[in-house]
C-alpha cells in the first residue's frame, strides 16, 4: 500500500459557520484523534494572500490528513462523521489526493509523509511549511506581499492557497502545478522569490520546516464551482 495525503478545503458563507468552524480549530482535535487509520493530520485557518500571508480568511478551512491508501481516504472521509459536519456547514468543499514523492524536514517534530518513486512527468503539487522564528517576523512578513504577488500572476499555477495552524508563526504554501519544469522556473527565477529564499538560508530564519512534493491521484467536490484540476485538461 502507498501512503495517500489528503488536503480538503471547505468554505463558510454564513457567519455562525465561519464561527463554528473557527471554534472547531480546537473543538476537532478529540473527534480527529478517534478517525479510524487516520496517521498525520493538521486542522489549518487560511489567508487573504496567494501563498504565505498574514492576514486570515475567516471563510476557509482545511484539514490535511495521511491514509494507508487511497481507498481508504475516501471511504474514511466519505462515512466519518467529523468530515460530514464540516461538509454539512461548508458551502462548498473540495479534497485533492496526492501521492508523496519527495520530502524533506520536520512539522511537529514528525516526518509525516512517506514518499514513493517520483513521476518522470505530469502534473504535481507541492507544499511548503515553516514556523517563523519570533525575533524574525518583521523581516519575513516584509517580504511576503512581493512572494504573494509573483505567485498570483504566474500563468502556470494551477491553484494556490495559503494555510497555517497558527497565524503569523506557523504557515503552509500549498501550489498545483502543470509539470516540474513549471514549477522549478518559478522558484529559481530571479525575483522576490529567490531573494526570499536566500535571505532564509542566510539568516536561519525558520525554526522547522518542511518541503514536500506530491503527484495528483485525483480530486473530488468543487472549489469556486468547478474543480481546479480542470486546468490541467
Amino acid at each position: 500500500m502507498n501512503q495517500t495525503t489528503t488536503i480538503t478545503f471547505f468554505r463558510f458563507a454564513r457567519w455562525r459557520d465561519r464561527a463554528w468552524a473557527l471554534t472547531m480549530m480546537g473543538g476537532a482535535r478529540l473527534a480527529m484523534a478517534r478517525v479510524p487509520d487516520l496517521g498525520f493530520w493538521k486542522l489549518c485557518g487560511s489567508g487573504t494572500g496567494e501563498g504565505f500571508t498574514p492576514t486570515m480568511n475567516p471563510a476557509v478551512y482545511a484539514i490535511l490528513c495521511t491514509w494507508p491508501d487511497a481507498d481508504t481516504a475516501r471511504h474514511r472521509l466519505e462515512t466519518t462523521r467529523i468530515f460530514q459536519r464540516y461538509r454539512a456547514r461548508a458551502t462548498e468543499h473540495w479534497t485533492v489526493f496526492l501521492a508523496p514523492t519527495s520530502a524533506r524536514g520536520a512539522w511537529s517534530g514528525q516526518t509525516p509523509f512517506s514518499p514513493v518513486s517520483e513521476p518522470q512527468t505530469g502534473p504535481l503539487a507541492a507544499l511548503t511549511r515553516a514556523t517563523i522564528k519570533p525575533r524574525i517576523l518583521t523581516k519575513f512578513w516584509g517580504r511576503v506581499p512581493d512572494i504573494s504577488a509573483m505567485i498570483g500572476s504566474d500563468p502556470n499555477v494551477v491553484f494556490k492557497i495559503g494555510i497555517g495552524e497558527v497565524p503569523m508563526l506557523h504557515q503552509v504554501t500549498f501550489s498545483i502545478w502543470p509539470g516540474a519544469q513549471e514549477m522549478a522556473q518559478f522558484a529559481r527565477t530571479n525575483g522576490p522569490h529567490a531573494a526570499a529564499i536566500q535571505a532564509v538560508r542566510d539568516g536561519a530564519w525558520f525554526r522547522e520546516e518542511l518541503y514536500a512534493r506530491f503527484a495528483i491521484l485525483g480530486d473530488s467536490g468543487t472549489w469556486n464551482g468547478t474543480s481546479p484540476l480542470d486546468k490541467l485538461k
